[in-house]
């Protein structure tokens, strides 16, 4: 099988849609693809974590009607040809990340049009209306939108979504023998997704290109 062109365009906030993205550049590296990352940067930064109650509630109310976050100007390769394009980020408030959306709406055209897009989705539980909405953008932009990767926080309710918050407010207790972090022992991702997403880098163009969609 000849060598494949794969651009991932992603944001991470916390870092845990990094986390993963880099296992899976290692893995479609290892099957000999060329890879190219691009990582959204938002023209106003937001902080992390954030600096009151108040202003990550305001993030996740504007969040849940797809508010956009301008990103700074990419390079050129939104205008080049690829076999494979993966956009990848968080859920926030059931919708894609605002800089996801600002991307696309300056770049979606471009990039997306007559392209096999597949939706790389981190999240703590609810991705599907996060997915239904991205792939109605892609499929609007010209995008050919294959079935998602999706990684899910890996600890139980209800102790996730209390985890999500402390961590976003930057009160997550450290110590690992706290009443807290017994019943949640990781924020994010666990080193078996992170296993997981190499083995999906070694398999997704091989697998995309036999099947034809991947499976819609």
């Amino acid at each position: 099988m000849s060598k494949k062109r794969v651009l991932i365009v992603y944001y991470s906030f916390s870092g845990q849609t990094q986390l993963l993205i880099q296992r899976l550049v290692c893995g479609l590296e290892q099957s000999n693809h060329e890879v190219v990352t691009e990582r959204l940067q938002p023209v106003d930064q937001l902080p992390f974590p954030f600096t009151s109650w108040a202003m990550m509630a305001k993030v996740m109310v504007y969040s849940f009607f797809r508010w956009r976050v301008p990103v700074n100007q990419v390079n050129d390769i939104v205008y080049e040809k690829w076999d494979l394009v993966i956009i990848a980020g968080p859920t926030w408030s059931y919708s894609p990340s605002g800089p996801v959306l600002a991307f696309l709406d300056k770049y979606g055209r471009d990039l997306c049009e007559g392209t096999t897009i597949v939706p790389f989705i981190s999240c703590r539980s609810y991705w599907r209306t996060h997915y239904w909405g991205l792939k109605f953008i892609l499929n609007k932009l010209g995008g050919k939108v294959t079935r998602p990767i999706v990684y899910l926080h890996c600890s139980s309710e209800p102790w996730r979504t209390i985890g999500l918050f402390l961590q976003l407010m930057g009160k997550l207790p450290r110590l690992e023998s706290s009443w807290f972090r017994r019943r949640y022992p990781r924020y994010g991702h666990s080193k078996e997704q992170c296993a997981d997403a190499l083995e999906q880098g070694k398999m997704m163009v091989n697998r995309l290109m036999s099947k034809g969609d991947m499976g819609k």
